[in-house]
């Protein structure tokens, strides 16, 4: 048995079961479904015992995210940029159009096999696995544990927002130049903070706007979520998005570019960055172009 993550259940929770809760304040579990599953396989303690998911959740109550699972997935052919490694924990660069985890072969998760060198640590993990969760259609920094207690130190910082990302996306709209969008999904508090970079007109949705967004909180889809509640849709979002406005190949325009936490082992603080991917160059500079044309 494998400790993944533990979370102590704040005062003021309440009125609430397992199967709504555990999916918020476990990143590494990535959808619904898979939490179903997990419950089914006893992976989830309360207060060291098997919960179900009908379970009500307390304030006080010790709840542990364990791995039962012995077998070591069967690797899955895919290129991904590997932009750090150590004995603890790697970064990659996740490609857009992939699942990190879940119950389908097509996945990082499976994708990481082989492609990462076994830990030397005496906890080191079977086979290494992501700590968070991104979109199926987002690109970008994806951190990956090597070691048990990596797993659990880094789920535990993501839980208490102890990393700080930064996104990049081009949405739809003239936004003003930084805001705090602070809406509630799914009842629970969220917190997305948005810097302006670049304004651009588009003949296809008359006005774009290049931007970073900081999420303070990680609810699941939040960025997309709460860009689309302000009225300014992530281009090519399609689930929360202007549908008609998306554009045909493209995909979404929503990147992780950069994180920073403190390291497991070193205790130090690492920062990672990488460039944003070329369409979010490439799209604004075209539409312009054909602005000026056209107009």
């Amino acid at each position: 048995m494998i400790l993944i993550e533990k979370h102590i259940v704040p005062e003021g929770v309440q009125d609430v079961r397992l199967v709504d809760y555990a999916l918020s304040i476990f990143p590494t579990i990535p959808t619904r479904n898979a939490l179903k599953k997990i419950i089914k396989r006893g992976e989830i303690l309360i207060n060291g015992t098997t919960a179900e998911g009908g379970n009500w959740i307390l304030p006080g109550q010790e709840m542990e995210l364990i791995d039962l699972e012995t077998k070591i997935p069967q690797p899955f052919p895919l290129d991904f940029e590997i932009i750090f490694e150590d004995n603890f924990l790697a970064v990659i660069n996740k490609p857009p159009g992939i699942s990190v985890s879940g119950n389908k072969f097509e996945t990082i998760q499976n994708a990481i096999i082989g492609k990462l060198s076994q830990s030397k640590e005496d906890d080191a993990l079977k086979f290494p696995r992501p700590v968070h969760r991104l979109d199926y259609s987002t690109s970008g920094l994806l951190l990956i544990a090597k070691t048990a207690s990596a797993l659990a130190d880094l789920g535990w910082r993501f839980e208490n927002r102890k990393v700080s990302k930064k996104y990049r996306a081009i949405v739809i709209g003239k936004i003003s130049e930084e805001g705090l969008i602070n809406t509630p999904i799914n009842g629970q508090e969220a917190i997305t903070r948005f810097v302006l970079l670049k304004h651009s007109p588009s003949l296809h949705t008359d006005w774009i706007s290049l931007i970073d967004l900081f999420p303070l909180t990680g609810r699941t889809h939040q960025l997309r979520i709460h860009m689309a509640d302000a009225g300014f849709p992530i281009l090519g979002d399609k689930k929360y998005g202007a549908i008609d406005k998306a554009l045909k190949g493209k995909g979404l325009f929503l990147a992780a570019v950069e994180f920073s936490f403190i390291h497991p082992s070193s205790k130090k603080q690492v920062t990672f960055q990488i460039p944003q991917p070329e369409k979010f160059s490439s799209f604004p500079a075209r539409e312009t172009r054909r602005w000026k044309k056209y107009q």
